[in-house]
């Protein structure tokens, strides 16, 4: 038997994975022409315009508005639609920490609702009991790129009477019955922060399909100027959000390349689940025959100590690291655990007990990702990333 290279044997793999982000002349060539145009801004340039009307379009959406970064498109989102202090906002604690983050922002509270086991999305079951008199929005978020179950959580609103913000930062792309994320609920955010699948290092949108939301977005982001008025002339109060033309030039190439990269993505991923299938152990999420494209930022998979042996998850990614596979993590914890969360939900609501959910805790103890660039390799890596696993396996077991 092979020793693990954690114990000084070989690894099984020494080559890299696709560098990230990935770039070629098209995109030096971009930041050149904003640089040589002197037109750095988006009040004079052209670029931020032209990419958040292609970006609309690609998400199926009329409307797009570009922002620095995603946390700022969901907070921007949630103004839009009127959340204030002392409002609910029911959403998942399985997501990075901007999810929340906004919604205390402007004093509202995020009442965490549990997970399914399958998706690692909001358990739509249990949306319902969740909803008081105060409940005025749901949150869900698209997971890894994997859309939430919009039919049901879409439903709920309207018999509720709640909005719906749809956090698509890792959702490039990404369908619901063919549709594409974003605008299936009133207003969805998008994030091109450096590890997204479509990058300028930061950057942000906020996509609808509603004008009005759409028009006091606009507004909000440029200091609360009209598109029709002078540039002193202010309506409603508001901040500086613009994107600067710099990301703009970089997007519209990203976004040009992008749709080369859905495929290779989606292939990868399929056939290593498969073969991590036939090994056992480690399981890949199932597939959803509603999600007609998935983004694929994460390959989520949940790993099982019995079979290896009993050993922790942690000394498996360490393992795994040491094999070769290094772009591995154990993702999330549960929101409500971070002191983050828990000092503003007792400093601002009195909150203290924590909410019972039973799945999200089991897939922070279980959850191990591979991160979107490990996709856009070859068979042969997706092959090695099962024989690491394998082999991990075999000494334990």
């Amino acid at each position: 038997m092979a020793k693990l290279a954690i114990d000084g044997g070989a690894p099984v793999r020494t080559k890299l994975f696709p560098a990230w982000p990935q770039f070629d002349k098209r995109e030096e060539q971009a930041l050149l022409g904003v640089l040589h145009s002197r037109n750095w801004g988006v009040h004079v340039g052209t670029q931020v315009t032209a990419f958040e009307k292609k970006f609309a379009e690609f998400q199926h959406a009329r409307f797009g508005i570009a922002v620095p970064n995603g946390t700022l498109g969901l907070e921007m989102a949630l103004r839009a639609m009127g959340i204030q202090p002392g409002d609910e906002v029911i959403t998942t604690p399985y997501t990075f920490i901007a999810t929340s983050d906004v919604i205390l922002l402007l004093g509202a509270k995020p009442v965490f609702v549990d997970i399914e086991w399958d998706s690692f999305n909001l358990d739509v079951t249990k949306i319902e009991s969740a909803i008081t008199p105060r409940t005025k929005a749901i949150m869900p978020v698209h997971l890894g790129g994997r859309p939430a179950n919009l039919d049901v959580i879409l439903d709920i609103a309207r018999r509720h009477h709640l909005r719906v913000i749809e956090d698509a930062c890792q959702a490039w792309g990404a369908e619901w019955r063919g549709q594409r994320v974003g605008a299936i609920g009133d207003a969805g955010a998008f994030s091109f922060q450096a590890s997204k699948n479509i990058t300028a290092g930061e950057g942000g949108i906020v996509v609808t399909n509603d004008e009005a939301l759409a028009e006091f977005c606009w507004s909000f982001h440029t200091v609360g100027r009209t598109r029709t008025g002078a540039w002193y002339e202010h309506e409603i109060v508001g901040t500086n959000y613009r994107m600067p033309e710099w990301e703009g030039a970089l997007l519209l190439v990203q976004l040009e390349r992008y749709p080369e990269h859905i495929p290779v993505r989606e292939a990868n991923a399929r056939y290593l689940a498969q073969l991590l299938s036939q090994i056992g152990g480690l399981d890949a999420l199932p597939d959803d025959a509603r999600v007609t494209q998935h983004a694929r930022h994460l390959f989520i998979a949940r790993y099982d100590a019995h079979q290896f042996g009993g050993h922790t998850r942690r000394e498996f990614l360490d393992a795994l690291r040491a094999e070769g596979v290094g772009a591995s993590s154990p993702g999330y914890i549960p929101l409500y655990r971070t002191n983050a969360i828990r000092g503003a939900m007792q400093k601002m609501f009195g909150v203290t007990d924590l909410p019972n959910c039973p799945v999200t805790e089991r897939a922070a103890a279980q959850a191990v990702w591979l991160f979107q660039y490990v996709l856009l390799g070859d068979r042969s890596d997706m092959e090695s990333i099962a024989e690491a696993v394998s082999k991990i396996k075999r000494a334990w077991a």
